[in-house]
């Protein structure tokens, strides 16, 4: 399996691949700029090499850059909806300089519109990220964009696979069919734990209903991760491997299943250096 824990950028961009063959790990996630607030770093392009390189001699899987939580493409707030997809756009743009990352989002909260009106406005930004991304670029962006999914809580939308699944359709029917190129699933056992799939007395069964529903072929990441929560808490609570109500035979199972097999997998818990690298040890052996 390839595993790594969601990182800080303080150290640079090769910073990233030197903490994460610290702890044992072949991939990472980092956010791309301030995850409460917006603002970003510039790129250096010979850190960005650097980075490539190491990725490249050490055998990594995609690194998952995660959007700011500042970023909700269905807001009410006409504002907030722009902001996000500027967001989007310059996130995709930055992230040419290390080809192949994956781009982590939420779907978004729809403060009150209804998840339908959600639904469309996430679809929609969707949609304009990638052609805004195509003409700036003059090509097609090398990230993979990925729909995480939800634990429901508040108005929150992507908690159901039906959901993630309407993102999807709507996106494609405003692009096209081809946006399954740029368009894919990260799937969080916490979310999907507090959001109601119990994977802990039917791991098989949800991710057979996962495949029916959306399709393993759009599964491109896993956040591993334990919940403090019971099933279907709507809470989103992460916990350490093994201290949470999932559990760490459940989360073998996980890590082992031949439906993952070569996705990268990113730690999310709650843990420092020391902590991370004996979760990578536990879930490697």
């Amino acid at each position: 399996m390839h595993i790594g824990y969601h990182e800080s950028t303080s150290n640079g961009l090769e910073g990233l691949a030197l903490e994460a063959l610290s702890v044992g790990a072949d991939t990472f996630a980092f956010f791309t700029r301030n995850p409460r607030g917006g603002k970003s770093k510039p790129v250096e392009k010979d850190d960005a090499e650097k980075l490539v390189q190491l990725m490249k001699e050490n055998n990594f899987a995609a690194p998952v850059a995660h959007a700011p939580y500042t970023m909700n493409p269905c807001s009410a707030d006409e504002g907030l909806r722009k902001y996000a997809l500027d967001t989007m756009i310059d996130d995709f743009l930055r992230l040419e300089y290390t080809p192949g990352t994956l781009y982590n989002f939420h779907p978004g909260s729809h403060t009150g519109q209804g998840t339908d009106a959600g639904i469309e406005f996430t679809a929609s930004m969707i949609c304009n990220a990638i052609k805004s991304v195509q003409e700036k670029l003059n090509k097609n962006p090398s990230s993979v964009l990925l729909i995480e999914t939800m634990a429901g809580k508040g108005s929150e939308i992507g908690r159901t696979f039906d959901e993630i699944k309407l993102i999807i359709d709507k996106a494609e029917e405003k692009y096209g069919s081809s946006l399954k190129d740029f368009l894919g699933v990260c799937l969080d056992t916490c979310h999907i734990w507090d959001g109601g799939y119990d994977i802990v007395n039917n791991l098989d069964g949800v991710i057979t209903e996962f495949d029916k529903i959306i399709g393993l072929s759009r599964l491109k990441a896993v956040h591993i991760n334990d919940s403090m929560n019971d099933c279907g808490a709507h809470k989103d609570r992460h916990e350490k491997i093994g201290q949470g109500h999932i559990g760490l035979e459940t989360l073998k199972r996980v890590a082992k299943h031949s439906a993952f097999a070569n996705l990268p997998f990113i730690l999310e818990t709650p843990n420092d250096h020391d902590g991370y690298k004996k979760e990578i040890e536990m879930l490697k052996s």
